[in-house]
């Protein structure tokens, strides 16, 4: 069992930039992957970004266009999620996932089924 809990989130203008935290406990934080999902009523989730056990392996969702940066603080159990030149589109609420105990394979990191616990989620606002 892993628990995660996010923070960071809030309300900003078009452009503006928020930096989104994900601390994890429960388990070795170093052979874990952790993944940043968005969803808003209506709507699919949305894989974001997502840093892949035991290696510096970042992986982004398409409509990140180089907006995004996902990091790992292994020394605090934390990753970030550094979110530039924000749009209205990227209003939702942000879900930090972990993933443990299995073979990680290319595709796994933006499937959302292949996680094993997530956090409370935080909101994301951009105003027009």
């Amino acid at each position: 069992q892993v628990q995660l809990v996010e923070s960071g989130g809030g309300l900003v203008q078009i452009g503006g930039s928020l930096r989104l935290s994900c601390t994890v406990s429960g388990r070795s934080f170093s052979s874990i992957t952790v993944g940043w999902f968005r969803q808003s009523p209506g709507k699919a989730r949305e894989f974001v970004a997502a840093i892949e056990q035991g290696a510096d392996n970042f992986r982004y969702g398409d409509f990140v266009r180089g907006r995004f940066t996902i990091s790992r603080d292994n020394a605090n159990n934390a990753v970030y999620l550094q979110m530039n030149s924000l749009k209205p589109e990227d209003t939702s609420v942000y879900y930090c996932e972990a993933a443990a105990g299995r073979t990680w394979y290319k595709d796994y990191s933006q499937r959302p089924d292949k996680y094993d616990d997530w956090g409370q989620g935080t909101q994301v606002t951009v105003s027009s």
